[in-house]
Formats: C-alpha cells, sequence, structure tokens
C-alpha cells in the first residue's frame, strides 16, 4: 500500500512541476506579464515624445513663429530694431576681492 502512495506522490510532483517551473509555467507567465507592462510604460512615453515631436514638425511647417523661436533660441537672431541684452551674473569671489580692496 505504501509503493502505491508513494508513487502516487511522485506523479502528482511530476505533474506540477510542468505547471510551475516548465516552458509555460505560471512563473514564466509571471515573468513575462511583468516585461508586457514595462513595455507598455516604455511604448507610452515614446508615443508622448512621438506626438510632440510631430506637432513640432507641424508647426515648422505652416508657422513662422516656430522657425522665429527656435532661430532666436538656438542661433541666438534678433529682430531689426530689437537690442539685445546679456547680464551676466556676479563672480562673488571677484566681487569679494574688490569690496577688500
Amino acid at each position: 500500500m505504501r509503493i502505491v502512495i508513494y508513487s502516487m506522490l511522485v506523479l502528482l510532483i511530476a505533474i506540477q512541476y510542468p505547471l510551475w517551473l516548465g516552458k509555460g509555467g505560471w512563473l514564466k507567465v509571471y515573468e513575462m506579464e511583468k516585461q508586457v507592462e514595462l513595455q507598455e510604460a516604455k511604448n507610452s512615453l515614446l508615443a508622448l515624445r512621438n506626438a510632440k515631436l510631430a506637432g513640432d514638425v507641424k508647426d515648422l511647417k505652416d508657422g513662422t513663429r516656430a522657425i522665429e523661436e527656435r532661430a532666436r533660441a538656438e542661433h541666438g537672431f534678433i529682430k531689426e530694431g530689437e537690442f539685445f541684452v546679456q547680464i551676466l551674473p556676479v563672480d562673488k569671489s571677484a566681487a569679494s576681492t574688490e569690496i577688500k580692496q
């Protein structure tokens, strides 16, 4: 009788192994679900970036404000009749030495 019980127990363990640790087991499915969630999060961030870039492209194609804004920000262009004023931050070490002298 003991041999039947032990053999049934071994069979039960043999059947459970692929369910838990096999190629399509629950642990693998859990890991794959986590990977899918991470990839979906990355995809949503990339979709937001793509939407922003598509908006920039549309602005550059349709209007002149975006072109002007980029020219001002990236190349320092100014319009005719405008003045460019740049205020530099005060160097604290140089200012303290001038006051002491």
